[in-house]
């Protein structure tokens, strides 16, 4: 039997820490979910030593992979679901961070399953899926697989499609100390309203493209195995970007599925019985169950 490490207690609480003095000082009645919505987990299986972490997408919180990560924890893993930076506070917290703000916060993640994991999967959905990707590509020896489901490689809307040359106005007119002609934020309608923020900093569209450039870039370096999944109506993220992604990874071990389904989110929900099938039978295939 596996207990949790006094390392991994260390790591955590210095987490625990960090959430609570941002959520204290970023937030903002009628926006800041509940606590526990942003608070990162543990899902600590003593069985065994194999592990999953687990990332959530833009503008949620770990809450988001709750129920993948209940899953993945029924088949004997110990999953950890970080929080990323600006995320589970407010929307005027996430505007302050940049993509190399999140990759710290997985690593973080990582550290802390490292410290009682010795075998480690990394699995992300929408730009957590971006980060998994990005930690695979640059970790390979850190990791036994990749899962990334709706990676964001190009977007549906045309806020998104618009985003640098906003954020180049947004700064100019900063540069000049107008507030008045900037839009900072756009518009999001999301399909979890309980953990999603109600808007998105134009900033962090930015940054999830930066990101998604960077990783796409560096796909053909990719060589472990991975598991692509994509919704086919998905109305935020275009339907080619999961096999465009997959296509462009040089790893023989390498599988794409796709799932009907009309939403973006399909790890929550009913849907998400399908996309965790997906998810076991691979694991399984790798001899990791």
């Amino acid at each position: 039997m596996m207990l949790v490490s006094d390392e991994c207690k260390r790591l955590m609480q210095r987490e625990s820490l960090l959430f609570a003095g941002a959520y204290k000082k970023h937030f903002l009645a009628g926006e800041t979910k509940p606590r526990p919505i942003g608070e990162p987990y543990l899902l600590h299986s003593a069985a065994t030593q194999r592990g999953v972490l687990l990332i959530h997408g833009l503008m949620a919180a770990p809450e988001e992979v709750r129920e993948w990560a209940e899953s993945l924890y029924s088949l004997g893993f110990t999953v950890y679901a970080p929080r990323l930076a600006g995320h589970g506070t407010s929307a005027v917290d996430l505007a302050r961070c940049s993509y190399r703000d999140w990759v710290d916060s997985v690593n973080r993640g990582h550290a802390i399953l490292k410290s009682c994991c010795e075998q480690i999967v990394v699995a992300g959905f929408s730009t957590g899926a971006a980060l998994a990707l990005h930690q695979a590509i640059t970790k390979p020896e850190a990791f036994a697989a990749v899962i990334s489901i709706s990676a964001p490689f190009k977007f549906k809307g045309i806020s998104s499609r618009f985003a640098e040359p906003l954020d180049h106005w947004n700064s100019f007119l900063h540069s000049l100390g107008i507030k008045c002609l900037r839009r900072d934020f756009v518009a999001n309608h999301p399909d979890n309203p309980q953990i999603n923020y109600f808007r998105c900093p134009v900033r962090s569209f930015v940054q999830v493209k930066a990101l998604m450039k960077k990783v796409y870039k560096k796909l053909p370096a990719l060589s472990l195995p991975v598991l692509i999944i994509q919704a086919d109506n998905d109305p935020k993220v275009d339907g080619q970007s999961g096999r465009k992604i997959h296509d462009r990874i040089s790893s023989p071990n390498k599988v794409y599925r796709e799932i009907h389904f009309h939403q973006h989110g399909i790890v929550r929900g009913e849907i998400s019985r399908n996309v965790f099938a997906e998810v076991e039978a691979f694991l399984n295939k790798l001899a990791l169950i």
